[in-house]
């Protein structure tokens, strides 16, 4: 009996986590979470502040994020037109998740470097 709850009590533990990795996961999400948190709302300012992503991925990563509301998508009549990304307060829960992942990065190099 206590196999059995051992392996529900590991169940609900990793289905919440897995959840929450297929939102934020991968190579380009959070870059950009972090990017448009620091201001950078245009397309052009959100790809020059992330090394490397292609504008392709980042319209594709960008669509993801407004579909699992971390992001509000705003286009601003004129000409020419102007599309604005700022976070939804949704995205505000991610913060402290952020901060642990920064802390436990800087952490890891120095593990792995042993500096």
């Amino acid at each position: 009996m206590a196999k059995k709850k051992e392996h529900c009590d590991c169940l609900n533990t990793v289905k919440p986590v897995r959840d929450a990795l297929d939102v934020i996961s991968g190579k380009w999400k959070l870059p950009i979470i972090i990017s448009v948190g620091v201001g950078n709302d245009r397309f052009t300012d959100i790809q020059e502040s992330i090394p490397g992503i292609t504008p392709k991925v980042l319209a594709k990563e960008l669509k993801d994020l407004e579909q699992h509301k971390l992001l509000k998508r705003t286009v601003l009549d004129g000409y020419p037109v102007k599309i604005l990304y700022t976070l939804q307060p949704y995205a505000d829960t991610l913060t402290p998740i952020i901060y642990s992942l920064k802390d436990w990065g800087i952490n890891h190099r120095k593990v792995i470097t042993k500096e």
